[in-house]
């Protein structure tokens, strides 16, 4: 884990559908629509606003406790 990051970006690809709205929202271009469901491309980049998260309408992307 990144020096700083807290939290763990996870996604639990069988609860995703691919709606694209956590890729809309997140302001730092983490994440990518690969094969119709979410993908992590950056995590570096991540600041964990947790916009990905709060906008998911499946529960199928969360930021997590330490790894």
């Amino acid at each position: 884990m990144p020096v700083g990051k807290e939290k763990s970006l996870t996604v639990i690809k069988e609860w995703c559908k691919g709606c694209g709205i956590c890729v809309a929202f997140c302001p730092k271009s983490v994440l990518i629509l690969k094969d119709g469901k979410v993908k992590i491309e950056d995590f570096d980049s991540c600041i964990q606003c947790g916009q990905c998260e709060l906008r998911c309408p499946d529960f199928a992307i969360y930021l997590g406790g330490k790894r």
